[in-house]
């Protein structure tokens, strides 16, 4: 009889314990819901705040990399979302202001050896051209005056979603070039060493800029 009342024990045992497969689950944790952004018009006309951009740029320098920075530029720039190509791009940058953080260098940058900031003291860029081929991003062509030289160059830009700050609609906006400094009449090379292994030639470029929405004129009031 033993073997018989240990198996009903063992089949009490096992009915009594709930399987993995059965435990109630978690309901999954409802998604966060993110606040919708604020509306703009379909064609927007927006101006660079000056304290919150720069443009940035990257050089070899005997083949290790140092950055420099553009501060403050002003400009601006509308973004037609029905017709991208009516889309406009305007900047200016001070040469005058150009620092990588070493005083000896930014001097010498300033000289006649580069951007010669006396005779050419602003650099600017005009878009004649936009496209919007995927997604946020734009691809932007235009003249790059630079050095008293304008070349045309084209951008990448991507643009975050506007958003409120500050009583008033922002956004982002990141933009990445890359150009060559002798297509621009900076020749400048170390004496003795070879061309392009003090001073790079190729230079990458970033501009970041926080943009704010003009607003579109209040409608005139009927007599």
């Amino acid at each position: 009889m033993r073997p018989p009342l240990l198996a009903v024990i063992s089949l009490l045992t096992v009915s009594a314990c709930p399987s993995r497969d059965s435990a109630p689950k978690a309901a999954p944790a409802e998604a966060e819901k993110q606040p919708p952004g604020p509306a703009i018009p379909l064609t927007s006309k927006w101006v660079l705040d000056a304290e919150n951009s720069s443009v940035t740029f990257l050089c070899k320098h005997v083949f290790t990399n140092v950055r420099g920075m553009f501060p403050q530029p002003s400009g601006n720039v509308t973004f037609d979302e029905t017709t991208p190509a009516n889309s406009a791009v305007n900047a200016t940058i001070d040469v005058r202001l150009v620092t990588t953080g070493v005083e000896e260098r930014d001097s010498h940058l300033k000289t006649p050896d580069f951007f010669d900031a006396a005779q050419y003291p602003v650099a600017t860029f005009a878009s004649t051209s936009v496209s919007k081929p995927s997604g946020g991003s734009y691809s932007v062509t235009g003249n790059l005056t630079l050095h008293g030289v304008t070349k045309p160059v084209t951008l990448a830009v991507t643009a975050s979603a506007p958003f409120n700050h500050a009583g008033g609609i922002r956004r982002g906006i990141e933009a990445t070039t890359t150009i060559n400094r002798r297509d621009f009449g900076i020749l400048w090379d170390f004496p003795g060493e070879g061309a392009g292994v003090v001073v790079g030639d190729n230079i990458k470029v970033t501009i970041d800029a926080e943009l704010v929405l003009v607003p579109e004129p209040a409608p005139a009031r009927s007599p």
